[in-house]
């Protein structure tokens, strides 16, 4: 069958590599593994954006959004790609290290309860931190959205700000702490991006678009899914003997809460906007007007993401 030997192909370069299989996290050996390179990185990104916003705002007093050709279609291709890759790699990863290791803590733990919760002592090597790794790395291409909304949309939205920024501080975290719940948050995130940056691929070739806001409820799903890992882990850390870097999984989770609250604040303002729009349309436009407004919010607050 040619499927096998295409399995096993795939199989060898995501997760039996050597560079796999031997990763490991090192201050000296990978890149952008220091603290002072993550708050540079992140500083960095902030300060750029802030400039370039108050640069458009400077020149281009029309208003006018920048052209970016196919840049952006160009960007949300290869992130759905590498989100997709990510994804693969680390269940194919996870499975291998649950085969392997599970001599280890098959008496105190199922291999989904070691998805969720790291035995005490574990360190930031092999294949599953190899894959945390990459996804760390990919947090800073993704930072480039906010650039594209900056120069299509002249807004700069404080909350792709903060998004980006502590989203990259937690897969830092990850590594630099060997944490617990990785495993699930990164297959949850990565199969979500792969979802988002498709669409958003769909629609920037000029497919047609959903009628409700696509990215926004991902959104919405995904941080259904990290709380309900961060109560997973809380539970078997006091019901099974203790989880690895529980101590950064507080500081984690203060972060994540950091990300709802931003999120909440800028739904539910985006939200309420369209829905005040919407009834001031409907005394002075017809049903299919209004039908445009709410396919035009759809597209403000998925391209604000």
């Amino acid at each position: 069958m040619l499927g096998q030997p295409a399995i096993q192909a795939l199989t060898f370069w995501l997760s039996e590599h050597p560079s796999i299989v031997g990763f490991r996290w090192s201050h000296t050996h990978s890149w952008g593994s220091t603290w002072s390179f993550l708050f540079t990185a992140i500083a960095v990104y902030i300060t750029l954006s802030i400039l370039l916003h108050l640069f458009l705002l400077a020149v281009n007093r029309s208003g006018r959004p920048v052209p970016l050709g196919p840049i952006p279609a160009i960007h949300s291709l290869a992130m759905a790609l590498i989100s997709f890759t990510i994804f693969a790699g680390i269940t194919l990863s996870s499975a291998a290290e649950i085969h392997e290791t599970r001599w280890f803590w098959r008496r105190s733990k199922t291999p989904f309860q070691w998805l969720l919760c790291f035995p005490l002592g574990t360190r930031p090597s092999g294949r599953v931190f190899f894959w945390s790794y990459v996804y760390y790395l990919s947090r800073f291409p993704h930072m480039l959205r906010t650039f594209f909304t900056i120069l299509r949309r002249r807004k700069l939205v404080p909350f792709q700000l903060f998004n980006h920024s502590i989203l990259t501080v937690i897969s830092f975290l990850w590594l630099e702490f060997s944490q617990s719940i990785q495993v699930l948050a990164i297959l949850c995130t990565t199969l979500v991006y792969s979802v988002v940056y498709g669409y958003r691929f769909w629609t920037a070739v000029g497919l047609p678009g959903a009628c409700f806001p696509v990215v926004v409820n991902c959104q919405i799903a995904l941080l259904g899914c990290n709380v309900a890992c961060h109560v997973g882990v809380l539970m078997l850390h006091f019901m099974k003997g203790g989880c690895n870097g529980i101590g950064a999984w507080v500081f984690n989770s203060v972060l994540n809460g950091v990300i709802l609250l931003a999120f909440l604040n800028f739904y539910i303002r985006i939200h309420l906007g369209f829905f005040n729009k919407k009834g001031k349309g409907r005394g002075v436009s017809s049903g299919a007007g209004g039908g445009d407004t709410a396919a035009k919010s759809v597209g403000v607050k998925d391209k604000e993401l």
